[in-house]
């Protein structure tokens, strides 16, 4: 009595066709599902409201834009304000762009809760590294 009986071991097949059918509809899935990011700034400020306040103007060169927000750390830098910065790296960042363009424009976008004492220190900082013009940015008050 035998009750093992003896067959053919075959190697195993992958099937292809239904595995590229699989990956096709993921791609697909992910393709739908995904939304595409817009250039946003990394730092979210609710600006004052000015009366007077002039649409920016288009210059040759950026300013060195100054984020102000309300908690700390205050003072973020960059074109979108992605960079978190104390007070003392601040002034360095400052005193070096001053070496490189002695007429720097600094562009400040403060918070309308930000602590006005940081903002007096910016003021500060942007006197003893002798920028050529600071501009605060504010956003035009619409009519009511």
């Amino acid at each position: 009595m035998r009750f093992l009986h003896k067959k053919r071991n075959r190697t195993p097949a992958v099937i292809i066709i239904s595995l590229i059918d699989v990956l096709l509809v993921v791609l697909i899935f992910l393709m739908v599902t995904t939304t595409a990011k817009k250039m946003e700034p990394a730092l979210k400020l609710n600006l004052p409201n000015s009366k007077e306040a002039k649409p920016g103007a288009s210059e040759e060169k950026k300013p060195f834009a100054i984020y102000v927000a309300t908690n700390f750390p205050y003072f973020f830098i960059g074109e979108r304000g992605e960079r978190a910065t104390t007070l003392d790296k601040l002034q360095a960042e400052l005193n070096d762009a001053v070496k490189t363009n002695s007429a720097l424009k600094v562009s400040v976008r403060a918070d309308k809760m930000a602590p006005f004492g940081e903002i007096v220190k910016l003021i500060d900082a942007t006197k003893i590294a002798q920028v050529g013009s600071l501009d605060f940015v504010t956003e035009k008050q619409g009519r009511p």
